[in-house]
This record gives C-alpha cells, sequence and structure tokens, in this order.
C-alpha cells in the first residue's frame, strides 16, 4: 500500500525535475555581434553558445556530440527563436520589420574568425564544418547572419539586443561598421536597453543627463556627503555656493579623467574610494564638533569635490563608449544630470529635516545624532578600503617625458583651481565688507 502511493509521488517529482535537468541556464555567456549598413541592406552576423539556447533539444550522437548531419533545422530554429523575434533594430527612430535569416552555422569554440567583419562574413558563407566533426555539444558556437531592409546607409541606427537572458551573466560584445566611418564598440553586460549606435549630440545628451541623474541617486556615498552638508545649512542661499564649489571641482576632475589625464594605477580607483569615505567621516566629524561656517564648508567641500570627480569617472567610464563622437557634450550632460539628483535631493531633504528639529528634536542635538550615525557608517567604510586598498602594491612612477608632461598639465589645472578659489573668497569678503558698510548702525 505504501508503495502504491509512494510511486506517483516520485513519478511526479522526476517529471517536475525534468524542466530543471533540461533549462539549466549557464552562468558567463559571451554574444559578439557585427552590425553593417550597406545599400538598403543591414547585415547583422551574431555569434552566440549553442548551449545558452535552452528551449532547444539539439541532436546528439553518442556521449554528447552534437549530431552534424541532423543540426541544420535545429541550429535555425534556435537562431529564430533567440535571435530573430528577440533582436531590435531601429532605422531614424522606426522599428524595422523582423530581419531574413540568411544562414547558420556551428563552429568550434577555437575558431577566431569573429575578430573582424569580412574574416566572420567569409566564415557564415564559407563551407560547414564537416559531418564526421566529434564536439560536445554544449561546447559549439552557433553563427547566424541575418539582414534587414533599410532606406539608407547613411540614416541612425540603434538597436536593442534583448540577449540578456541567454545566461546569468550575459557580456554583449558589439561592433558597428558604418560606411566610410570609424567602427564603433561596444561592450557592455546585461541590458543596456536601445542603444544609438552613431548618436548625436542630443541624444547623447539625453542618455548622459539620465546617467548623471541615477548615479547620484543610486551611490549612497554621496547622497550622504550631501546629507553631511544639508544638516548645518539648510537655507537655500547658504547651500548654493557650497554645492556650486562641489559641482565646480567635481566637474574639473571628471573631465580631466576621461580625456585620459588622471593615474591609471591600479590601486588609484581604491584610494579614491577611500578618500571618498574618508570626506563624509571629516564632513560628518566637524558637524559634531560645530566648527563649520559657510565660508569655510564652500572651500572644504571644493577639495572634496576634486575627490569625488574621480569617483564619478570610474562610474563613467563603462559609459562613455556610448557617446559617439560627442564626448564633452556626454561630460556635461552627465554633470547636469548629477545636479538635477543633487536639486532633488536638497528639495527632500531640507524640508524633512526643518519638520525633524521643529517638531522631534532640538537642532543641535538632532545635528550631532544624525552625523555621529553618518561618522559610524563612513568610519567602517574606510575601514573595508583600506583594508583593500593595502593590498595594491604603491610603486613610484617611471620618471619619464610622458610623466613629466602629465605633471605639467595637473600643474597648471591645481594653479587655476587655486585662483578660482582665492577670487571667489576675494568676491565673498568684498560682498560681506560692503554689507557691513551698508548696514544701519544699531545703538549702543
Amino acid at each position: 500500500m505504501r508503495s502504491a502511493l509512494f510511486a506517483p509521488l516520485l513519478l511526479l517529482g522526476g517529471v517536475l525535475a525534468l524542466p530543471a535537468i533540461a533549462h539549466d541556464i549557464p552562468n558567463d555567456v559571451t554574444v559578439q555581434m557585427f552590425l553593417h549598413p550597406s545599400g538598403n541592406k543591414l547585415d547583422l552576423l551574431v555569434r552566440v553558445p549553442l548551449k545558452s539556447m535552452r528551449d532547444i533539444d539539439f541532436p546528439k550522437l553518442g556521449p554528447g556530440y552534437l549530431d552534424l548531419s541532423r543540426a541544420d533545422q535545429f541550429l535555425q530554429d534556435g537562431a529564430t527563436v533567440w535571435l530573430v523575434r528577440a533582436i531590435e533594430v531601429d532605422e531614424n527612430d522606426t522599428r524595422l520589420p523582423a530581419p531574413r535569416l540568411l544562414a547558420v552555422r556551428p563552429s568550434l569554440e577555437s575558431d577566431k574568425s569573429f575578430a573582424s567583419y569580412e574574416t566572420a562574413m567569409a566564415h557564415i558563407t564559407g563551407p560547414k564544418l564537416p559531418e564526421s566533426t566529434q564536439v560536445p555539444w554544449d561546447q559549439v558556437m552557433l553563427d547566424a547572419w541575418l539582414q534587414y531592409p533599410i532606406t539608407s546607409e547613411r540614416s541612425q541606427f540603434s538597436i536593442r539586443p534583448n540577449v540578456d537572458t541567454l545566461g546569468v551573466r550575459v557580456i554583449t560584445v558589439l561592433r558597428f561598421l558604418p560606411p566610410g566611418g570609424t567602427l564603433r564598440a561596444f561592450e557592455f553586460e546585461g541590458d543596456e536597453g536601445l542603444i544609438q549606435l552613431d548618436p548625436s549630440w542630443y541624444q547623447a545628451s539625453l542618455r548622459f543627463v539620465r546617467a548623471g541623474f541615477l548615479h547620484i541617486l543610486d551611490g549612497t556615498d554621496h547622497l550622504l556627503f550631501l546629507l553631511c552638508l544639508v544638516i548645518p545649512f539648510r537655507q537655500f542661499r547658504q547651500l548654493l555656493l557650497i554645492v556650486t564649489s562641489f559641482t565646480v571641482a567635481h566637474s574639473f576632475t571628471l573631465i580631466a579623467s576621461a580625456y585620459g589625464l588622471g593615474p591609471d594605477a591600479l590601486w588609484f580607483p581604491p584610494l579614491i574610494e577611500t578618500l571618498i569615505a574618508m570626506s563624509i567621516l571629516y564632513m560628518a566629524l566637524e558637524n559634531i564638533v560645530g566648527a563649520s561656517s559657510v565660508g569655510r564648508r564652500w572651500m572644504v567641500t571644493f577639495v572634496f569635490g576634486l575627490v569625488h570627480g574621480f569617483g564619478f569617472s570610474f562610474a563613467l567610464r563603462q559609459t562613455l563608449q556610448f557617446a559617439g563622437s560627442h564626448l564633452l557634450t556626454s561630460l556635461v550632460s552627465f554633470n547636469l544630470g548629477v545636479e538635477l539628483g543633487q536639486l532633488l535631493v536638497l528639495a527632500i531633504s531640507i524640508p524633512l529635516l526643518d519638520l525633524l528639529f521643529r517638531y522631534v528634536v532640538a537642532e543641535r542635538m538632532g545635528t550631532i545624532i544624525l552625523s555621529a550615525l553618518v561618522a559610524h557608517t563612513a568610519w567602517h567604510w574606510v575601514v573595508d578600503r583600506w583594508g583593500v586598498l593595502r593590498q595594491f602594491p604603491i610603486t613610484m612612477p617611471v620618471l619619464n617625458a610622458e610623466f613629466w608632461v602629465s605633471a605639467m598639465r595637473w600643474t597648471m589645472v591645481l594653479v587655476a583651481l587655486a585662483a578660482l578659489v582665492w577670487l571667489v573668497s576675494l568676491f565673498l569678503k568684498k560682498g560681506a565688507s560692503k554689507k557691513d558698510r551698508t548696514s544701519p548702525l544699531r545703538p549702543t
């Protein structure tokens, strides 16, 4: 009786377990793509691992070799389901119709034909692997040739690959070859959404404004730094000078780093991350002891803004590939997005702090409590990031011509920044003295 009752449960469990076994998702998948418009057609060459096409039961021989004599139809089915129906291409913001699948080829993992568009096209249109080739099916690559009808090879093209579901971690290597233009290479992880292959200045600007806005909202360290700025100064006029100094400072180092003027040593990013944590800790401690004033705070913020600018550049490093030929426009747009994000943070935090200090806790006590919580978090960040930094050996730079040219450039930048700080402080002092002279005398 027990066996009769237990057997159906075992059978049901085995049936439910079959899809999990048959549809394992590979951990790491690399997809390679070439796009080349020519005349009234757009050719798209794609290479993906066969094992990432999970719903296709490819024919096998012996211990799991791909049966090349019966594989053609299954390869076409896999390319149709995972590539033809998934990839979306736009021409001048208009979705192109589904492409034609002109050819599919199985390839060995050791095949190097996708090193260039010409060799990839020659491989796909060339002879197939011999049917006698014995290769495990999960070590085979699928190469596909898709072709879209277009109105002009000079149009603005964009693509949404939609291949991020092929694996747990999908890296897409995309290369666009405009006619008579420079090859544009992209490499990104996961889903990047709609990618403008040769963006105009306003397309690049919109993308980077959005990137800067989201970055400031996603960055916990930058948010805590802004909170430290807001806690003691909650009037917009006072914060305007402080936030502006932070903006100008991080703009300098962000642009300089994007143009390759920053150090490229392995220890530099963890050093900057450690200094960012230290800047938050310093600001929080300064709030606790009550040693901050507007005149002092904006200069300290300016110095720390230089450090945070390098942090922004690290976050922007992978995104700059989508700027096309509009690097400076994209950098300025990213800064604009950062400022919009900062203004949103200020617009939310200032009234909340006013309500907190008015109805919940006294201002001085609330400042100490909030700053202590921030200092506690920042201290743990300093310890953790210092531990990471110590793992990188810091070596002395080679004193060659390149080093001295870079040192001269940074010296000029620092001199310009020092002059800017001096001019602003001089202007503020004159404004304060003029205000004192024009104010009415109070009777003693």
